[in-house]
């Protein structure tokens, strides 16, 4: 497994593309509703592309032969009196590389950089039940409360989500 922090994504894009697509269309409560087109992945990269140069937010890749098995985001907090935090954005792992440590190693490498950047707080959100949050839970985030209704699914219904926080070194 190889963790990277990359500034540009173009070079990944299609990979990239492909992933969005495979966890949206397999449950994945990260701003889309299956079925999730090609092209709307694509724009979504895109935008990513554009927050990077500034260095308001970091993409962690996940590799494994040369493919892409999962991101995680780390957008840097850009308010005066929020230097010392970040949010955690979009964890993915393709559905057939769970359950072997991608989505840890993202957490635990965006983890490391955000100390690294002296940003003390991490914060994220996750639909409320989905597998993440045990992963979240078991490397030390606190659950923090519950939004009801809070997003649309696929199905037409809403969820909840979920806040958790977590203080690093």
């Amino acid at each position: 497994m190889e963790i990277l922090a990359v500034e540009r994504i173009e070079e990944y894009q299609d990979q990239l593309a492909r992933l969005l697509c495979d966890c949206v269309d397999d449950g994945a409560s990260i701003g889309f509703i299956a079925p999730l087109m090609e092209s709307e992945a694509n724009n979504y990269w895109k935008n990513v592309a554009n927050g990077l140069p500034d260095q308001s937010k970091i993409l962690f890749l996940a590799r494994e032969n040369d493919q892409i098995v999962g991101t995680a985001q780390l957008s840097l907090c850009q308010k005066d009196n929020g230097r010392h935090r970040a949010e955690v954005e979009k964890l993915m792992v393709h559905t057939e590389a769970r359950g072997k440590g991608a989505g840890r190693a993202l957490m635990l490498a965006l983890e490391s950089k955000a100390a690294n950047l002296d940003r003390s707080l991490l914060v994220l959100d996750t639909r409320k039940g989905d597998a993440a949050s045990s992963l979240y839970e078991s490397i030390g985030y606190v659950l923090a409360g519950e939004i009801p209704a809070f997003a649309l699914n696929s199905e037409g219904g809403l969820d909840s989500t979920v806040y958790y926080y977590k203080q690093i070194a």
